[in-house]
């Protein structure tokens, strides 16, 4: 399908169902404090025309938790936020062995095809952000322990990974990356395409093709016992700032967590609350705070900017196509057990 044909889809779907931290280096800042001094353009319902596609790909090149060994630290200059990005950028090319495509250094041509040159990591320039980390809060900067029966339930998981499909993670099964799976920013497709029907912002990753319609006309949220994959997202503006408060997430034995190496799970207590706040025409800053006492000791915030990118495209990600990895691992463990 063509990228206009599917914008069309999206916004004609929506038709039918008709931030954060203030700039500089500290390490967590206020949810609360967003500056409002920008008059942004709108559209005829009001809303802060944020419309367009945004790209996170800069948030990459910040770890997402700090090293234990700065937790002590209680700000940053911005030289120091600088030298933690290059480290970290130096390391990923250690280990890679790849080198960066304006390095001059040769290629092979069969190489092309894999890995490096579909991450956005790969030909993006390191930058760094306004925090050390990702994570702003707790203060130190990382992800809350797991709850006790949340290290249970994952190890159980993990003991019965192949004995069927349903232990298997919700994005390796074509599902869904959950919210954060969504909107984190990660290796590969960091693109984010917004549109605004009246009433509705639409949140349109690249990743899996999720479209989150988030009613922004004040509607209450679903009844408790309707319960889905990405919750129930409703929306309302804070001047500059779209906060989105998504409940009734039904319960998820495996779903991607905060990086690509996070598996967590979902329970029905989970609440998610995101802020877009419109900083100038070019930048909005993203905050998600989750709050799930079944499976954190205590609720956590990641932030990060998010850049108008008009010359990216979404490409199709046809997630079932070619997906061998729910066969071929349930073939194999079933092989392994004839043995």
């Amino acid at each position: 399908m063509s990228e206009g044909a599917r914008v069309f889809l999206v916004a004609l779907c929506c038709g039918v169902v008709c931030a954060l931290w203030a700039s500089g280096p500290v390490r967590a800042q206020s949810q609360e404090g967003s500056s409002q001094t920008w008059t942004p353009p709108r559209l005829a319902d009001g809303q802060p025309n944020i419309a367009g596609m945004w790209n996170s790909v800069a948030a990459t090149h910040t770890p997402l938790q700090l090293p234990a060994s700065l937790a002590d630290k209680d700000s940053f200059t911005q030289d120091e936020l600088d030298a933690l990005v290059a480290a970290r950028a130096e390391r990923r090319g250690d280990a890679s062995g790849w080198d960066r495509p304006d390095s001059g250094a040769s290629v092979n041509e069969g190489d092309l095809a894999y890995a490096p040159y579909w991450f956005d990591t790969y030909w993006s320039e390191p930058v760094a952000g306004d925090a050390p980390a990702l994570v702003v809060d707790p203060p130190d900067g990382r992800i809350p322990e797991w709850m006790p029966s949340t290290r249970e339930w994952l190890r159980d998981t993990r003991l019965h990974l192949h004995d069927s499909y349903e232990f298997m993670e919700s994005g390796d099964r074509c599902i869904t990356r959950g919210v954060l799976g969504m909107m984190m920013p990660t290796a590969y497709n960091n693109g984010t395409l917004i549109l605004q029907p009246p009433g509705f912002v639409v949140l349109h990753s690249e990743m899996i093709h999720n479209a989150r319609i988030i009613p922004v006309d004040g509607r209450q949220h679903l009844e408790q016992d309707i319960r889905q994959w990405d919750g129930d997202p409703r929306g309302h503006w804070e001047g500059n700032t779209l906060v989105v408060e998504s409940t009734n997430f039904r319960v998820v034995s495996s779903m991607r967590g905060a990086a690509a190496l996070i598996r967590s799970r979902q329970t029905e207590s989970q609440r998610i609350v995101e802020r877009f706040t419109f900083v100038d025409v070019n930048t909005l800053k993203y905050s998600v705070t989750v709050d799930d006492e079944e499976t954190y000791a205590s609720p956590w915030t990641v932030a990060f900017p998010m850049s108008r990118d008009d010359e990216y495209r979404q490409f199709e990600y046809a997630c079932h196509e070619g997906n061998y990895s729910v066969p071929n691992a349930l073939g194999g463990a079933r092989a392994k057990e004839r043995r």
